[in-house]
């Protein structure tokens, strides 16, 4: 498998983090989304994802998937083992809730391309942009941090003692969050789940830094 992937994507994040979880070997094809105005629009590029988004996973017989959570959830159905979903259906569903949380109500919503329209057709400035970056971040996860700190189904990480779908998502978005240093010193459910995770071989392994177009 061929992961194209650009290290400080949270999209992208949250597969390596997947694969990572379940040992399975993938090359990782770097897609620089600001060099050269963005290789992800380069018309080969183009050809696997029309949406000009990363990631793109391709599979071994050549067949590409994206989007994902529909690349983490093809994982686990071919491969089930280590789980990162449970087998009781309504715990299934909470754990889906809190990765479209992430994915759907957090992201967009600072997603790089909407940041730069914010830039460069809205004429927004840089601390403006920021600005926005951080207020909806930092609602969103507050309202992570509301659920995740008042049910019992939580332990070390999002869903038990075993890392998940769950925390796929949350580590990358958290991680970003650092980096445009919101304000998440309320959440602190979050940020133990935060650590427990970055203890471990996978998140780490996964993480920006060790990327081979880590800046």
């Amino acid at each position: 498998m061929k992961l194209y992937s650009y290290f400080r994507s949270s999209a992208s994040y949250r597969v390596r983090i997947a694969l990572q979880l379940k040992g399975l070997p993938c090359e990782v094809v770097p897609v620089h989304l600001l060099k050269d105005g963005g290789e992800q629009f380069a018309a080969d590029y183009l050809q696997l994802n029309p949406d000009a988004l990363v990631p793109s996973l391709v599979l071994d017989d050549g067949l590409a998937l994206t989007q994902s959570l529909a690349i983490i959830e093809y994982l686990e159905e071919v491969h089930p083992s280590p789980a990162l979903l449970p087998e009781n259906p309504l715990d299934r569903a909470w754990l889906r809730s809190l990765a479209l949380s992430v994915a759907c109500d957090i992201h967009p919503l600072n997603n790089l391309r909407v940041l730069r329209y914010l830039v460069q057709e809205m004429e927004l400035s840089e601390e403006a942009k920021n600005r926005w970056y951080r207020h909806w971040c930092e609602r969103g996860l507050a309202s992570l941090e509301k659920i995740l700190g008042s049910d019992a189904r939580v332990g070390k990480f999002c869903y038990g003692d075993a890392p998940g779908l769950a925390d796929c998502f949350l580590i990358p978005q958290i991680a970003n969050a650092q980096r445009m240093q919101c304000d998440l010193s309320g959440m602190p459910t979050l940020m133990r789940i935060n650590a427990a995770c970055m203890e471990l071989r996978a998140f780490i392994d996964a993480s920006p830094a060790q990327q081979p177009d880590a800046e």
